[in-house]
Parts: C-alpha cells; sequence; structure tokens
C-alpha cells in the first residue's frame, strides 16, 4: 500500500501538470468505503445477530442445526446444548451448530391428505384432481398365479 502511494506521488510529481495527492488517492479511498459498506459491515451484523441467537437459546426452544437436524432444546450448558430430536433420542451439539430458531411463522400447517368432512359431519375420502393415488399389493402385480418366478 505505501509502495503503491510512493508511486503515486512520484508519478504525479514527475508530469508536468501538478495534481493534487488526494484527487490521486481518492478512487482508492472510495474503494475501500465501499467494500467497508457492501461486504464487511453486513458480515459483522450476521456474525453478531448470530451469536446473540445462540446465546439466547433456552430449553423449550425448537431449533434447526447447521445439519439441517431438527430438534427441541432439553437442556443447555455454556457450550452446548442437549437436543431432543426423536422421542428418548437427545443428541449433544455446540451451541455454535445451531443454525437458526423455528418460530411459529416457520412451521408449515398440516394438511389434511384425503379426509373431508360433509356438512353432515360424514367424512370421506376424496381423490386429488389432479393426482390419484393407488397403492398396489405387491399380490396383486405379482401372484402365484401369474408365474412370478416360483419353482413349486
Amino acid at each position: 500500500m505505501i509502495a503503491l502511494l510512493h508511486a503515486a506521488l512520484a508519478a504525479a510529481s514527475n508530469s508536468q501538470t501538478k495534481t493534487n495527492p488526494i484527487v490521486t488517492l481518492l478512487p482508492i479511498v472510495l474503494i475501500g468505503v465501499v467494500f467497508y459498506f457492501l461486504l464487511i459491515r453486513p458480515q459483522q451484523r450476521r456474525a453478531r445477530s448470530q451469536r446473540e441467537m445462540t446465546q439466547s437459546t433456552q430449553v423449550g426452544d425448537e431449533v434447526v442445526t447447521i445439519g439441517g437436524l431438527f430438534g427441541v432444546v432439553r437442556e443447555v450448558d455454556d457450550d452446548s446444548v442437549l437436543l431432543e430430536v426423536a422421542p428418548g433420542t437427545e443428541l449433544r451439539f455446540l451451541r455454535t451448530a445451531i443454525a437458526r430458531k423455528l418460530t411459529a411463522d416457520d412451521e408449515v400447517p398440516a394438511e389434511d391428505e384425503a379426509e373431508d368432512e360433509d356438512e353432515d359431519g360424514h367424512e370421506h375420502d376424496e381423490p386429488d384432481d389432479d393426482q390419484e393415488h393407488h397403492y398396489l399389493e405387491p399380490d396383486e402385480k405379482f401372484g402365484k398365479d401369474q408365474g412370478s418366478g416360483d419353482k413349486s
């Protein structure tokens, strides 16, 4: 950086017209300011908010790890958390492995698959208009009477 400054000053002093050295250094300073506001400052904000989020995790919070594992916080230590990922299955992770907390806005409401109720309260199954689900039992397709490869 200093060599660049000396080269700029030497070029300015050797030229016929005298230019202000501040004008010569102004583009470099402007590039540094742009890098600070577009790259460095937003990254510092993200790191600060991630650090605050991991420090504010409490027992009972639903979280997602950086590996994509969903779980509920059951115990919090200084450096680690104990997540319940399934009933009776608990895993210990570093606090820094928590990517985000889940809120009520993040959860997707469960949809009724094929059961609807009439006005009378009767339930009936209707296939979707755009996709019908047909389950075929293995014996229906490859039954004994169709020569499924049995050698008897």
